[in-house]
C-alpha cells in the first residue's frame, strides 16, 4: 500500500561543496511538493520569507471545485476563490475588491455555504466594526455567491442579509459657503519660520500659493457635479489613465482612458460657459501643466488633506467634504428647476437616485399637492372645510298632474295644457 503524500512542504538543503571541501553553494530553503523540488530563493536565515513562499506555492497550486455540490458541502473559500479567478480580473479596482475577499474569508473561509445566515451576517457585521463598510463587504459576498450560482455550482436558494443603508447627507454648500471656501483655498499662504538675520525664528508668509490646486478642483467640482478621482485625473492630453477635457469642443470626458465602466456613472459632459473660460485662461497662460489639478508640479493623488485645510480656513460648519461639492451640484440644478431626467444625465446618476435625494429641492416638488389642499376649485369633490351655516333641506317633490283626455293616446300633463293655453 503506497504511503500518504505529506503535502508541500519546506526543506532546508545543505551547504553544497566540492570534491575539495570547499563551499560551492549557499544553504537555502527548497519546497518539496511529491516528486518536485521548487527553489524559494531564500537562505538558512531567511525561514519567514520562505514560509511565504510556500503559502504562495500552496495558494497558486490549489484549484476550487467547481462541480454542482450540495450547500453544506460547499466551502465558501472556493466561492470567493472562484469570484476571484472569474470576475476580479475585470472590475474597475481589482485592489478593493481583493481586500474585500481576505476579509471575508478570515471570517467565512472554512465554513459551508449553507452556514450564511442572517445570524451569521450581523455577527460579521459586529466584528466588521462599521455598518458601510460591512455592508460592502457583504455586498461582495453576495455577488460572489450569485456568480457561483449562475454557474451552476449550487441549485440552493442563499441569501444575503445586509445591514441597513446609512441616510443619504443632507449637508450642501450655499453659494456665499463656496465663494468663502474658494477664496480661503486661494489666499492661503505658505509660512517659513525665518533662519538666519534679525528676524531669526520668526514666521513670514511666502508669495507662495500651497491650495491653488484646491481652489481650481472646487470651481471643477461645483460647475461640473463630477467625482474627486475623475476630477484629479483631468488633463489637456488623451492619455491612459486620464480623464481628457476637450477645450476646443467644450467637453469633458471623465470616465479616464482604460478605465471600466461600473454602476458609477461618469458620461461625458459639456463644460459650462463660466468654467470653461477659467479652464482655457489656466492652460493658455501656463498656470497649470498636462492636468488640471497639480502640486508642486506634479499629479495629485489625492486631495483630502488639502480640501481639509481649506474648509478650517474658510471656517464652514458641518462635515464638509470633497462629496459634497457634488451634493452641492445636484441640489443647485434641482433648486433652478432642471428636468429631472437631462440633471441626472449631467451628473451621471440615476432618475431614481437624484429624485429619492434631491428631488425636494426641485420648486416644483408637490407643489401641486400643497395648492391643491388649500383652494376649493371643484364644487363635485369634496371639501375638507365646514361649512358654518348648514344648507336648508331640499322640498320634496310634487308628481305633475295628469289629465286625461280621449284616451291613452291623448294623455297630456299640466305644463302641456298650459303650453297650449288650454287651461
Amino acid at each position: 500500500m503506497p504511503r500518504r503524500s505529506k503535502g508541500p512542504r519546506l526543506w532546508l538543503r545543505r551547504p553544497r561543496k566540492d570534491r575539495a571541501g570547499r563551499t560551492i553553494g549557499q544553504a537555502t530553503w527548497i519546497i518539496i511538493d511529491g516528486n518536485k523540488h521548487v527553489a524559494t530563493g531564500c537562505a538558512a536565515g531567511e525561514a519567514e520569507r520562505a514560509q511565504r513562499r510556500l503559502s504562495e506555492h500552496i495558494a497558486q497550486k490549489y484549484e476550487p471545485t467547481r462541480t454542482e455540490r450540495a450547500l453544506e458541502r460547499i466551502d465558501i473559500a472556493d466561492v470567493l476563490s472562484i469570484y476571484y479567478d472569474d470576475v476580479c480580473a475585470r472590475v474597475a479596482d481589482p485592489g478593493k475588491v481583493v481586500s474585500q475577499l481576505q476579509r471575508l474569508n478570515a471570517y467565512w473561509g472554512g465554513k459551508p455555504l449553507a452556514s450564511v445566515t442572517g445570524a451569521a451576517c450581523r455577527d460579521y457585521t459586529q466584528q466588521r466594526g462599521t455598518d458601510a463598510g460591512a455592508r460592502r463587504d457583504l455586498e461582495t459576498l453576495r455577488a460572489a455567491i450569485n456568480h457561483h450560482a449562475r454557474e451552476g455550482l449550487h441549485r440552493g436558494v442563499v441569501r444575503v442579509t445586509l445591514p441597513p443603508r446609512r441616510p443619504p447627507r443632507q449637508r450642501f454648500l450655499s453659494r456665499d459657503e463656496v465663494a468663502h471656501l474658494i477664496w480661503a483655498a486661494w489666499r492661503a499662504r505658505e509660512v517659513q519660520t525665518v533662519h538666519r538675520g534679525p528676524d531669526l525664528g520668526q514666521r513670514r508668509k511666502t508669495a507662495k500659493r500651497p491650495l491653488a490646486h484646491i481652489a481650481r478642483f472646487i470651481l471643477l467640482a461645483v460647475y461640473t457635479g463630477t467625482r474627486a478621482s475623475a476630477i484629479a485625473a483631468a488633463s489637456t492630453v488623451r492619455a491612459e489613465g486620464r480623464s481628457f477635457v476637450d477645450l476646443d469642443a467644450g467637453i469633458f470626458y471623465r470616465l479616464a482612458q482604460g478605465k471600466t465602466e461600473t454602476n458609477k456613472r461618469q458620461p461625458p459632459v459639456p463644460i459650462p460657459p463660466r468654467l470653461l473660460a477659467h479652464l482655457r485662461r489656466w492652460h493658455v497662460k501656463g498656470i497649470v501643466g498636462d492636468r488640471f489639478i497639480e502640486w508642486n508640479g506634479a499629479s495629485v493623488a489625492s486631495i483630502r488633506t488639502g480640501f481639509r485645510s481649506a474648509v478650517s480656513k474658510a471656517g464652514l460648519s458641518g462635515k464638509v467634504t470633497p462629496h459634497t461639492l457634488r451634493h452641492t451640484a445636484a441640489t443647485w440644478l434641482m433648486q433652478a428647476g432642471v428636468d429631472l431626467w437631462e440633471a441626472a444625465g449631467f451628473l451621471g446618476m440615476s432618475v431614481q437616485i437624484l429624485e429619492r435625494v434631491y428631488g425636494h429641492h426641485h420648486p416644483a416638488h408637490l407643489r401641486n399637492a400643497a395648492r391643491a389642499i388649500g383652494y376649493w376649485r371643484n364644487p363635485a369633490a369634496q371639501s375638507l372645510a365646514i361649512p358654518l351655516v348648514m344648507p336648508s333641506e331640499a322640498p320634496p317633490l310634487v308628481p305633475q298632474a295628469v289629465e286625461m283626455i280621449g284616451g291613452p293616446g291623448r294623455t297630456r300633463t299640466c305644463n302641456q295644457i298650459v303650453m297650449s293655453d288650454r287651461l
